[in-house]
């Protein structure tokens, strides 16, 4: 799918921004999952809290069927509970023979040494869900803090703290997209600048759009250049009462003076 940096952008966005401005937690990570499930092809995809008993306190879940509801609570009952009770399981990817074959995943939800919930999913048929790790773990790690920073603001976690958690997931964040950026974006930048080399057999109008285009496609690689050197998680107003993170290179470094 062309778009799918964009979907795994705007999934992203839209936990880290009811993070920010104090949405309800279960209907963002509702929307978050199941937007995740299109985007991944998930059949099913629940979120487990637990608490310090690792007995479960809360339950978010998303599915296409009942069959693939039951499917997946079944594997957290019978699978993933007890290799985390009994062999401290944190992470897993399996797949399984049947008709049709399918394959399950179980991500930590974490804060610092603290695992205090799972995302898992279940997706059917002949793919494969290790193809977007990197992502999962992503969407693990900003559930982990949105949900650790709402659910326990008393909890003698600074400031300082919350700020570096936000930042490690916005630049988690800026992997996966330059990730997914970086080679389609070096293939339409070669073939451009391959056919400008050709000017003399080109038009000026066909000149002009060609320039567009590198011009165009230098400022992308230059804003997934901006969120790998990010600082700090700062947060601007965008539109419609939503916000964005701020990647202008503008800020100053502190030296001390006044």
């Amino acid at each position: 799918m062309d778009n799918q940096p964009i979907e795994k952008f705007e999934i992203l966005r839209l936990l880290a921004v009811a993070g920010a401005d104090g949405e309800d937690l279960n209907q963002a990570s509702q929307a978050a999952l199941a937007m995740a499930a299109q985007y991944v092809g998930l059949n099913a995809a629940a979120i487990y809290l637990w608490d310090d008993k690792q007995q479960v306190s809360a339950t978010v879940t998303h599915a296409d069927s009942d069959q693939a509801r039951q499917r997946l609570a079944g594997l957290e009952e019978s699978l993933f509970a007890d290799l985390r009770k009994d062999r401290h399981l944190i992470s897993a990817y399996l797949s399984f023979a049947g008709e049709p074959p399918y394959h399950s995943f179980t991500q930590p939800l974490r804060q610092g040494t603290q695992v205090f919930g799972a995302i898992i999913g279940l997706q059917e048929g002949k793919k494969t869900i290790i193809a977007e790790d990197v992502f999962l773990e992503t969407l693990s790690a900003l559930l982990a803090l949105v949900h650790a920073a709402r659910t326990s603001p008393g909890a003698g976690i600074s400031q300082e703290v919350l700020d570096k958690e936000r930042l490690s997931t916005i630049l988690e964040t800026a992997v996966t997209v330059n990730h997914e950026i970086n080679n389609p974006l070096t293939a339409i930048l070669g073939n451009v600048q391959l056919l400008m080399l050709k000017r003399d057999d080109l038009d000026d109008e066909l000149k002009a759009k060609l320039k567009t285009i590198e011009t165009s496609a230098m400022k992308i690689r230059d804003v997934t250049q901006r969120l790998m050197r990010m600082t700090s998680p700062k947060t601007i107003d965008y539109s419609d009462g939503t916000r964005m993170v701020d990647i202008s290179d503008d800020e100053q470094p502190d030296n001390g003076e006044s």
